[in-house]
């Protein structure tokens, strides 16, 4: 019985750090803890777009804002929307504030 018991013991002592490494730390990168949800008549039009891409040294990723002097392109029916093309990667943003809320590949 002090085997068995011994046994079991060790096997849920070696198991602990098997456990410890199932949690999952998730963050969420935009800085208001929102999520926005682009609707697809929106990101369809800004694939269909062309224009020419900029170049910029700075981040390019959701919750990430373009600096003002960045020309953004508005999105047609969608006041809450607008677009650009930085570093050939497309990226829809709210025009006010020049914050990215997508960023298309």
């Amino acid at each position: 019985m002090k085997n068995v018991l011994t046994t079991a013991v060790m096997m849920f002592a070696l198991s602990a750090p098997v456990f410890a490494q199932q949690s999952v730390i998730v963050t969420n990168p935009q800085p208001t803890g929102s999520t926005v949800v682009v609707p697809g008549d929106v990101r369809t039009y800004v694939t269909q777009q062309s224009i020419p891409s900029i170049v910029y040294d700075g981040d390019i990723a959701v919750g990430d804002t373009l600096p003002g002097a960045v020309v953004v392109h508005t999105v047609p029916d969608s006041d809450g929307y607008a677009y650009t093309i930085v570093n050939k990667r497309r990226v829809i943003v709210d025009p006010q504030t020049h914050r990215i809320v997508d960023v298309l590949n």
